[in-house]
């Protein structure tokens, strides 16, 4: 899908294909899993189309490099693939010839929230550049909030952990180390977020293209130091949580097995009478005396009843 984009006073309006053709007054192009047509639409105006599996090469020149007066910056970003899954996944970011192209295969939340916004952002767009860092300011923006929930999902979390004693059975805190790993998830693509958008906004503010704009990216910059740090804090607090968790469900367990530990010594006396009683002797009178089952059914009942003062005493019940 191509998405033309044309910036007025008031911000960003929907343009058309036409507008792309006559290569005058378009702003941004948003190509999202991009067809052949609408690759080589672009390709016309001069400008390479990357491939996802380019996008996805790992190693910094193939993902931050200019190419004949055309900055390509690949950033990896959390968003939705088709199939409604939260996954993280390269985005790239193209300035050329007065305008800003990207190029997606996901859904990240702020590419449908900007065009409304970006007459509102600090960034203005009054040129590919400012459009640039007034898009990677929501992309921000956007983190912050996933770091903000992620906070908060870990603080039920600690209260379940840390709470009452019935908020901490066995399926309960299963469910809370399950929450506490989704968590992780999401701060990890954050974290990874964060990463590559610092390293694209070094490279941008060494560009010519970067250096009026030396302020906003200084701005972004702390931002991204500020969030950067906070996902460190994030990423401290769930591995806590999930020592916490992990410890609470071992107590559990050892709660159980220590029940089925007392159980079984009590009965180990009346079965070492029963044993006793059990042999093959030919001498054994109390076997011919009446009181003689009566008396070894006390014995294994005093027996039990010995062992579990004997625990009670010691405070191990």
């Amino acid at each position: 899908m191509l998405r033309v984009f044309e910036a007025n006073a008031k911000g960003l309006m929907p343009g058309d294909a036409q507008a792309l053709r006559a290569g005058e007054g378009v702003a941004w192009l948003d190509l999202f899993a991009p067809d052949e047509a609408e690759a080589a639409l672009v390709r016309g105006l001069g400008v390479a189309v990357p491939s996802l599996a380019e996008m996805e090469e790992i190693e910094i020149s193939n993902r931050l490099y200019r190419d004949e007066g055309v900055e390509y910056l690949t950033v990896v970003l959390p968003g939705q693939n088709a199939e409604g899954v939260q996954v993280a996944s390269p985005v790239t970011f193209i300035l050329g010839n007065g305008r800003l192209i990207t190029v997606r295969h996901h859904a990240p939340r702020p590419f449908e929230t900007y065009p409304v916004r970006a007459g509102q952002s600090t960034a203005g767009c009054a040129s590919a550049e400012r459009l640039l860092l007034g898009l990677w300011e929501d992309i921000v923006s956007r983190l912050a909030d996933h770091l903000e929930m992620a906070g908060r999902e870990l603080d039920a979390a600690a209260r379940q952990v840390f709470g009452e004693a019935r908020a901490t059975e066995p399926g309960a805190l299963q469910a809370t180390l399950r929450q506490v790993g989704l968590q992780g998830e999401v701060i990890g693509r954050v974290r990874l977020a964060l990463v590559t958008l610092e390293r694209a906004l070094s490279f941008f503010e060494a560009t010519e293209r970067g250096a009026p704009v030396a302020g906003l990216i200084a701005g972004l910059m702390r931002d991204i130091g500020a969030l950067s740090e906070h996902s460190d804090h994030l990423s401290a607090r769930i591995g806590l949580t999930v020592d916490a968790t992990l410890g609470m469900i071992t107590l559990a367990q050892n709660q159980t097995v220590r029940i089925f530990s007392v159980v079984a010594v009590l009965f180990l006396p009346p079965t070492l009478v029963a044993s006793i009683y059990g042999m093959n002797f030919a001498v054994m009178p109390e076997l011919h005396q009446p009181w003689g089952y009566p008396a070894a059914l006390a014995a294994m009942l005093a027996s039990a009843l010995g062992c579990f003062l004997v625990f009670k005493w010691k405070k191990w019940l």
